[in-house]
């Protein structure tokens, strides 16, 4: 039942609060959450633009819940363009309908609003929620997602004394429809404006680059305290190394796999991608610090105006943080983030959100029933427009959301056809999906032949990241795989002129979206659906939502 009447919606709310409670006495907790995604005013760069704000507020609220709780948000779109979240990462087991991709929901009209239900099932870890339309999350309307362990399951070291998010991302001035014209057009994004640290702009570490009076991001803490710090990279299309000056960073986590706990002096951190570091405040406070994202993979003098700078304040600090700010990887060592990306392995000695052992899953021992070679390229003109393509094919997103053409048996929607390789073929547009084999393990490899570092996501799933290298892939290729303890993770870099190899093994059922997380190639085509059907009928499988909003072929169905 879809809500119009915002009266209707507390009354009919207010029921549903009542109904679920009385079901969640007696199973997992339910928690509520009601927002709203509204324009608000904001300056991250000393410029006043519009942003979009969740509850007012820029970045959203923290979704901070614990593993199995169920989680109701109601959101009410106050944009003038449809609107959809998506939750990046959280797996909705068994429930693609609440996604919140094009391929699995009508988009949330102006002015209406929409109720999300999931269960954060089997999960724990640093995830954030965006928009997933039309270049929105380049505005904003994007939040954290913390999911925590019960108490029943230990966590491999020891309570922090605090806990601390960050987004870390590009931001450009132009406003997103701006910049999904200049896109459409053949314009490439550019140079950004700035970084920013949660919202904000750079603290002005350098008079000539930064204007004066901008906010910025002062990270409050008491000397001697250990904190975990999650940081998210929801920018557009940039890699930010993050830092932070005369500190050690201590990967212990990144999207829901705890990883063996390694000390860094910094990380690159692609788009989309998140990490939780343990960071001891062991240094002598002399002065305050800077926290610093910088872009990666860029030699342009252009891109140096582009450093996000927050401060680190301990509460006994004798002043400000001053001097040059800490040093980034020499550019030139190409070598470099991929290594750190090959030393991040997952910790099979720890517990994970169910008692069993991460690592008794034993992925390297499983025989693969299918493999996927899954090549990008830079845009081209397709019947005179511009699109990206994997494998020769820009995703066309139909009218009616592919899980719903499912649902009805509307022929025509889409086509289990997406090819395993690149085919001797001009590319085209097209709603052509992968054919998943149900409880199949699948091995997907990425070939990046674009300039730049491309990150790919898939939603319903962890994947286990067993190798990437420089070069293109062969069978050969298998030779250096990970068959042990890859991490297991949602989101992947693959560097320029190299490829990334995942595994997957296909049980949660459903319509599920494999996406490049940069929104430029996002944007024009750079993405596939993932069809996983369970053959038998499974009464666990989450049923068609009674508020499901309908569109396309099916308008005649929306009450």
């Amino acid at each position: 039942m879809l809500l119009r009447s915002p009266h209707n919606c507390c009354f009919l709310c207010f029921i549903l609060v009542l109904y679920l409670v009385a079901v969640g006495l007696a199973g997992d907790p339910y928690v509520f959450y009601d927002w709203t995604v509204s324009y608000i005013t904001a300056s991250p760069l000393g410029v006043k633009q519009q942003v979009i704000g969740v509850e007012g507020l820029f970045p959203g609220p923290i979704l901070n819940v614990t593993t199995n709780w169920n989680v109701v948000v109601n959101v009410k779109n106050d944009l003038n363009e449809p609107f959809l979240l998506t939750w990046n990462g959280i797996q909705h087991r068994k429930n693609s309908w609440q996604d919140g991709v094009t391929g699995t929901n009508c988009p949330i009209p102006a002015g209406w609003n929409w109720t999300y239900q999931f269960q954060v099932k089997d999960q724990i870890g640093s995830f954030f929620y965006f928009p997933s339309l039309d270049f929105q999350r380049a505005t904003g309307g994007y939040g954290g997602i913390i999911v925590n362990n019960r108490d029943v399951i230990p966590v491999p070291f020891g309570m922090p004394d605090g806990d601390i998010t960050l987004f870390i991302s590009d931001w450009y001035i132009k406003s997103h429809k701006e910049l999904r014209k200049d896109i459409e057009s053949g314009t490439s994004l550019g140079t950004p404006d700035g970084v920013l640290f949660n919202g904000l702009g750079p603290y002005r570490f350098d008079e000539n680059l930064v204007l004066d009076g901008i906010t910025y991001q002062i990270i409050n803490v008491d000397p001697g305290k250990t904190y975990r710090l999650r940081v998210h990279n929801v920018g557009i299309s940039t890699s930010l190394n993050f830092r932070i000056q005369n500190h050690n960073l201590v990967l212990v986590e990144t999207e829901g796999s705890y990883t063996v706990q390694q000390n860094y002096s910094n990380m690159d951190i692609h788009v989309g991608q998140s990490y939780s570091f343990l960071v001891t405040m062991d240094q002598n406070a002399s002065s305050d610090y800077y926290i610093v994202a910088s872009p990666r993979f860029v030699n342009s003098s252009a891109w140096s105006k582009a450093t996000g700078v927050a401060i680190l304040h301990y509460s006994n600090s004798l002043g400000p943080a001053s001097g040059p700010l800490p040093d980034p990887p020499n550019e030139y060592e190409t070598s470099f983030s991929m290594n750190q990306a090959r030393s991040i392995r997952t910790n099979v000695t720890a517990g994970a959100a169910r008692p069993n052992p991460q690592g008794s899953f034993k992925y390297g021992e499983i025989t693969v029933t299918d493999v996927y070679l899954i090549l990008n390229r830079p845009p081209e003109l397709i019947n005179g427009r511009w699109r990206t393509t994997l494998n020769g094919i820009s995703y066309l997103s139909p009218t009616t959301p592919l899980k719903l053409a499912q649902q009805f048996n509307i022929p025509g929607v889409f086509k289990l056809d997406f090819p395993n390789r690149l085919m001797n073929r001009p590319a085209k547009v097209d709603t052509s999906v992968i054919n998943g084999t149900f409880k199949g393990f699948m091995e997907i490899i990425f070939q990046n032949n674009d300039t730049t570092v491309q990150s790919y996501h898939l939603d319903g799933y962890a994947f286990f990241v067993v190798g990437m290298d420089y070069g293109v892939w062969t069978e050969n290729s298998r030779g250096i795989y990970n068959k042990w303890d890859g991490v297991a993770r949602c989101t992947t870099q693959v560097f320029p002129g190299a490829w990334t190899a995942i595994l997957v093994s296909l049980d949660n059922a459903g319509m599920w979206n494999l996406r490049a997380q940069n929104l430029d190639s996002w944007f024009l085509g750079q993405e596939v659906y993932v069809s996983v059907v369970n053959p038998e009928i499974d009464e666990t499988e989450v049923q068609l939502p009674d508020n499901t909003i309908y569109c396309g072929a099916l308008s005649s169905l929306q009450k």
